[in-house]
């Protein structure tokens, strides 16, 4: 995606430090935000192209959000399933299109790689414009005790959470974020 001062991309290994810095800056735990991700990274969770950069055209990282797989545990057995986290924006770039570019671009690219759903925890009054809506709707818990409006599913193909009813479980790196 293109726009005048800035491209998105997927994140390559010259990123990792300024997307790290980045994070710690726009993160008030920064630091176990930026080591979230650096887990993620380095584990079988980790999709290849769903980290995506926002980065101006003399090559600084203003944004990153990052898609990983995670699992929504049903009594028909466990489904898997992406999840947006974390999606970070510059403190000085912020509330300037650069989160919503991130949030249409990474959904564009886990459409295009057949992916049928994504969950956040996130702001109810940022998510919903991109068509997320609360995963009580679909019977589904998150997982852990988080205000329901704030815990949202995106179905990429539609239908494709009905008769899903469960839990979601993220992966074990996301213990390191408090």
């Amino acid at each position: 995606m293109n726009n005048a001062d800035y491209i998105i991309r997927p994140e390559n290994p010259n990123d990792y430090t300024y997307i790290r810095e980045l994070i710690v800056l726009a993160f008030e735990n920064g630091e176990n935000e930026a080591s979230l991700v650096e887990l993620i990274r380095e584990s079988e969770h980790f999709v290849s192209g769903l980290s995506l950069v926002a980065a101006k055209n003399e090559g600084e990282i203003i944004g990153h959000i990052l898609f990983s797989v995670i699992h929504l545990v049903t009594d028909q057995g466990i489904v898997p399933t992406l999840g947006l986290a974390p999606m970070s924006v510059k403190p000085d770039y912020q509330n300037s299109g650069i989160g919503s570019d991130l949030v249409n671009e990474g959904i564009k690219a886990c459409r295009d790689l057949g992916c049928d759903h994504i969950f956040v925890l996130g702001h109810p009054n940022f998510y919903p414009r991109f068509g997320f809506s609360p995963t009580s709707q679909f019977g589904i818990v998150p997982p852990f005790p988080v205000p329901e409006e704030v815990f949202m599913a995106l179905e990429l193909k539609k239908g494709s959470l009905t008769g899903l009813q469960g839990k979601i479980e993220y992966p074990p790196a996301f213990n390191s974020v408090s």
